[in-house]
Formats: C-alpha cells, structure tokens, sequence
C-alpha cells in the first residue's frame, strides 16, 4: 500500500492487537474501518503516531488524494467535538486518512472540548 499524501510506502504498525498503516516518509496513518476510534480509546496508543505535527500540517493543505485501498477519491471529513482536526474518509470502505501528528490531538482531547460537546456552544447575544 502506497501512502495517498507522500506516495512513499505504507508499513503495518500493531498497538495491543490493533494493525494500521503507516507512511514511511510522512508518518501519516490509515485507519480500516473504525480503527482510529477504537486506538482513541486505548491508553497509549498516540505512539504509534510518530510523525512531526509540522509535516502533518503542511500535508492537511493536500485534498485530492485516492483511497490507497478502493482507490476512489477520498472525501474531507472533521472531527465533531474537535473541528479544527480534518482528516479524508473513504466512502466505500470507510477508511480514514489522518496526517501526522492528527491523530495524537485526536485523541487528546481538551476540557473544553469535552465541555462543548457535552454542553453545547453558546452564542452570546
């Protein structure tokens, strides 16, 4: 499997049973169906994003890639309780496309998110 950002080569990395791709110039991950939400709830699993934030921002500007399994184009997809995470979803497999760095804030997330998920937001007018 070749990386849908970089094109570079994607290895499998395992963290407590659970396989995900990895780029191996970009750092970023692919996630089969449900993958990413199932490492979020695992204590530990942000290792096995080891790429820099840096790299992972500059390749968040890159749309238009493939599903590196259907080989359709990817869609643009954002975290709910966290929107300033975008990330590329497959519409067929459902796979999902996070740069690096992305899926460590992914899984971190802040009081106030976790507030504003719970309660909403609030306008103040």
């Amino acid at each position: 499997m070749n990386c849908p950002k970089c094109a570079a080569s994607m290895a499998k990395v395992e963290f407590q049973g659970v396989e995900v791709d990895r780029c191996s110039e970009c750092h970023g991950l692919w996630f089969d169906l449900l993958e990413h939400e199932q490492l979020k709830k695992m204590e530990g699993s942000e290792v096995i994003d080891s790429g820099a934030p840096q790299v992972g921002k500059i390749n968040d500007h890159i749309t238009r890639i493939q599903c590196p399994v259907c080989n359709i184009p990817l869609i643009g997809m954002v975290v709910l309780d966290q929107a300033h995470i975008r990330y590329e979803s497959c519409t067929v497999c459902y796979g999902a496309y996070f740069d690096a760095g992305e899926f460590s804030d992914f899984k971190e997330q802040t009081m106030r998110e976790t507030l504003r998920a719970v309660f909403g937001s609030r306008s103040s007018t």
